[in-house]
């Protein structure tokens, strides 16, 4: 399976997440294997503790972990990402 920021986001986005905001980035470059970095911005965050808003990504990314050695996340409310 091959990777890339685009297809990450592309999976998040057909996710029910209702994202207003949101990033994903490639920081594989002088690391030893495929890493990236998440922002969601999304309403259905809203009264979720941090570790619930984190599942729900990484539900939408089942998958994928098997082939990402670094996968870091950032999961804002819109208020919070004002």
């Amino acid at each position: 399976m091959v990777l890339s920021a685009n297809y990450l986001c592309k999976k998040l986005q057909r996710w029910d997440l209702e994202t207003e905001h949101m990033e994903v980035e490639d920081i594989t470059l002088n690391r030893c294997a495929t890493s990236f970095r998440v922002l969601v911005v999304s309403a259905k965050l809203e009264g979720k503790p941090l570790l619930q808003r984190h599942r729900l990504v990484n539900e939408c990314l089942a998958e994928e972990p098997l082939h990402i050695h670094a996968f870091e996340q950032k999961t804002l409310t819109p208020e919070q990402w004002t």
